[in-house]
């Protein structure tokens, strides 16, 4: 505990240093007072090194076209995620908590990476994922139901083997969540993702079109023994101004329908199967498109963690996802995958992950791509989960796909080779 002395010493000696930080200072401020205690610290790195057999940086295997990629040793960045929450207000059940995240991400590439995207080699990028704050029980009527506004992860649903949000609207928004209407709870938000450099019909360019969707949800539904429905509605559209509609900017608008069943105790795991149906703007992830194509997309997604014995506990996902688009610009996605993991200790295991995907363009007369992945990883981790983090990891993995379709995110490999193997080392936590 600081004295009174040693406190203003101490303060004034900060204010002195990082004179040009305001932010800084009052986060020191914090952690120098009793303050500290309350705030709550999480987040998320992935990080490491890797090499490419034949020389040259670590490359990472993708499917040209393929929304996403095995990650399991094929990861080629550092990835960030640090967070801040506490408390602001606690009168009963009434409560106000503020919640705060950055992002960096950066190529790995040398000790410093400058995070503003100008660096030549490592190319860095800071974002700022979330800053909300959450009302709870504010309303007398509806007890258990929170208010929030702000920029939000917004109730996403990803696979983690692929790293693959199938269902993700987040962004700046305001909703209120977990009414409960008697068979479930209903949670209602209105977020927004803007296109940037819009480029008109005409000679106007640079223009935002500002995107709205509108997120309807009802979850919980007990359907059966250990499994939940979730039933989801989005709809999007571009918000114009006035001048936008004059020049006639595209007014893209699209449904999301999503239906998903969790099944606990599934073999010492879960299951959870997702369908969804979108249009024209919403063929996307979770947000409207401004100048997405006209077209409808189809999605199946099942994925889950079993235990295949006491040993022996893995990951498997089957996904498909067609999409119809005017002008024959859409595709058929297909992705297998699985990662089951040997114990061999408490802590230490070893892990393979096996991956292929394969896409197949809506014009026939351009060629279907596949690209299969394999990765062998030996883990130290903090218990035997499944989901257990830290784990720091060993990892051999081998690509093959076809020839020059590969699209290469590494110099490290040539032009026309139909496959490739990196070697390296990982970490990988969440908190």
């Amino acid at each position: 505990m600081l004295s009174k002395k040693q406190h203003t010493f101490f303060i004034t000696q900060f204010k002195s240093f990082f004179s040009y930080s305001p932010w800084l200072i009052s986060s020191m401020l914090v952690l120098v007072t009793g303050d500290a205690i309350a705030v709550d610290f999480h987040g998320y790195i992935r990080s490491g090194i890797g090499t490419t057999l034949g020389g040259g940086d670590q490359a990472c295997f993708k499917a040209r076209s393929a929304p996403a990629k095995y990650r399991l040793g094929n990861e080629c960045e550092t990835y960030v995620e640090i967070g801040l929450g506490q408390e602001l207000y606690k009168e009963g059940e009434k409560r106000f908590y503020v919640d705060t995240m950055l992002a960096y991400v950066s190529q790995q590439a040398n000790d410093y990476e400058v995070l503003d995207g100008s660096d030549d080699v490592g190319d860095g990028e800071s974002s700022i994922r979330q800053m909300y704050v959450i009302g709870e029980n504010l309303i007398d009527s509806l007890p258990g139901a929170n208010i929030w506004a702000g920029k939000r992860y917004y109730q996403r649903h990803d696979i983690h083997i692929n790293d693959y949000y199938y269902w993700d609207v987040s962004g700046p928004g305001v909703g209120i969540e977990g009414v409960d209407v008697g068979i479930g709870k209903l949670s209602l938000a209105w977020v927004r993702n803007t296109d940037e450099d819009y480029v008109s019909e005409g000679a106007q360019s640079g223009t935002n079109v500002a995107n709205d969707t509108f997120d309807i949800r009802l979850a919980g539904l007990k359907v059966n023994e250990g499994g939940s429905l979730e039933l989801g509605v989005d709809y999007g559209q571009a918000n114009l101004t006035d001048r936008q509609q004059d020049l006639n900017f595209d007014n893209q608008k699209g449904y999301l329908f999503t239906a998903q069943h969790t099944q606990s105790d599934w073999f010492g795991g879960f299951n959870k199967l997702a369908i969804q149906y979108a249009t024209d703007g919403m063929v996307g992830s979770g947000h409207n498109g401004s100048r997405a194509d006209n077209g409808k997309m189809y999605r199946l997604v099942n994925q889950g963690v079993v235990n295949f014995s006491q040993n022996i506990e893995g990951m498997y996902v089957a996904l498909i996802e067609k999409k119809d688009l005017a002008g024959d610009r859409g595709q058929t996605w297909l992705s297998l995958g699985v990662r089951p993991a040997y114990k061999w200790t408490e802590i230490m295991s070893t892990a393979v992950e096996l991956g292929y995907d394969r896409v197949k363009p809506e014009d026939s007369s351009l060629d279907t791509v596949d690209l299969t992945k394999i990765t062998l990883a030996q883990q130290w981790s903090a218990g035997s989960s499944f989901w257990a983090r830290p784990v720091l990891r060993a990892f051999f993995t081998y690509a093959k796909w076809d020839g020059d379709k590969y699209n290469a995110a590494s110099e490290s490999i040539d032009d026309g080779d139909d496959d490739g193997t990196t070697v390296g080392f990982q970490v990988e936590v969440w908190w």
